[in-house]
């Protein structure tokens, strides 16, 4: 037997335009999900977690993965009640545990989740992609937020692009612009005023790549013998993007950083969201190498391709376009779930999601759907990799 990796869909909730039915229609068995209304740090509620639950078996579908469970910026910085947080995270664990849903997926970048400065990026088939432009980030760092020290992080060359890239933008592009940066993303638990960001950057003033990276092991220290207790797989996602920004640093980029925290935290329930587009971000990220050395800790798979440049730049490319060889990393998949399987471990499917699809045909003209997340551009994208999972598994 070869088996096949579980396919999931991200599902925002009740509100979410895209709804079950639809989910079902395009394929999907699995649905990932967080309960996004419960403010960061506030317990999840057994009650809650069970309402959303039936929500989702109704339909015929299954909760596998949560995504995410909010890590609170003060567990980050350490700092004020952090250890009553931590508490509390271990209560949400416990309670998610309880009602079957044993997978959870996280990220430790600061105050902002994954970040884009372009969500209508028009490409050359008519779609729209998200996009990351460093003269667009450097320009809202510059002259719309205004960071303290911000001059000193670029060199003269790049802060003379970020000015001329500002002074083509009309106001309507600078709001729109800020709005995309602090909160024009889905599964942003937190959007900020600018003031309101300002003020919380203060936070990691004293906290560079060192220090984030021992704040990161204390707190697994602290939550991995739980989530073992409770038969929970814990699964990082890389940062994304996978760089410093905004003064803020960045510890979960590279085949080092892992290697770092699983050295440190070596318990199999410490593991890994395998996302093929943060990692593959970077150009001496060796995507099959970072799977194989570390696959036995792949909880969670996201599948999507970017497209980057010289620069650092990249875009949002269709699934088996761009950056990423989407044959070989399904391939190494398929062969580590054989694997998996012929040891007797229980979780030889492992939960993969189409993630980030272009918006495209009637999801351009009738729908608003998240950035990203729009229904058929997933659909595209899970429909080419349920294609490719099968030729691959006919030949192996």
């Amino acid at each position: 037997m070869t088996p096949r990796m579980k396919h999931t869909w991200r599902w925002y909730g009740p509100n979410d335009p895209v709804s079950l039915k639809d989910i079902c229609q395009a394929g999907a068995k699995g649905i990932v999900n967080a309960l996004h209304e419960v403010p960061n740090g506030e317990v999840w509620q057994t009650s809650d977690i069970k309402k959303r639950k039936k929500i989702i078996e109704k339909t015929g579908l299954t909760w596998d993965v949560v995504e995410s469970l909010p890590v609170h910026e003060k567990i980050k910085t350490r700092s004020g009640n952090f250890k009553h947080l931590i508490e509390n995270y271990k209560l949400s664990l416990t309670n998610l545990a309880n009602c079957g849903v044993q997978i959870v997926c996280y990220n430790f970048m600061p105050v902002l989740d994954w970040t884009r400065t372009k969500l209508d990026m028009k490409y050359k088939d008519g779609s729209y992609a998200l996009e990351f432009n460093f003269d667009a980030l450097r320009a809202f760092d510059l002259f719309i937020l205004k960071r303290d020290g911000s001059k000193n992080d670029y060199s003269d060359e790049e802060f003379l692009k970020a000015e001329t890239y500002y002074k083509l933008l009309s106001n309507d592009q600078k709001n729109k612009l800020c709005d995309n940066i602090l909160k024009g993303l889905p599964g942003n638990e937190e959007g900020y005023s600018l003031e309101a960001f300002r003020e919380i950057l203060k936070t990691y003033n004293n906290i560079n790549s060192d220090q984030l990276k021992k704040n990161l092991i204390l707190f697994l220290k602290a939550i991995i013998p739980h989530a073992k207790k409770n038969g929970i797989l814990m699964c990082i996602h890389p940062d994304d993007p996978p760089y410093s920004m905004l003064g803020l640093p960045r510890v979960v980029s590279k085949e080092k950083d892992y290697e770092y925290i699983f050295d440190k935290v070596p318990e199999i329930n410490n593991g890994i969201t395998f996302c093929t587009g943060s990692l593959g971000v970077i150009k001496e990220n060796n995507l099959g190498k970072i799977f194989n050395n570390f696959a036995n800790r792949v909880h969670f798979i996201h599948l999507r391709s970017t497209k980057r440049d010289s620069n650092g730049n990249f875009y949002e490319a269709n699934h088996l376009e761009g950056d990423v060889d989407m044959y070989e990393i399904v391939s190494r998949i398929i062969i580590e779930q054989k694997r998996r399987y012929l040891n007797k471990r229980k979780d030889f499917n492992i939960p993969m999601r189409p993630d980030h699809g272009h918006q495209m045909l009637d999801d351009i003209r009738k729908k608003n759907v998240n950035p990203g997340y729009s229904a058929i551009g997933r659909l595209r994208g899970l429909a080419e990799i349920r294609g490719l999972e099968h030729g691959i598994i006919k030949i192996i």
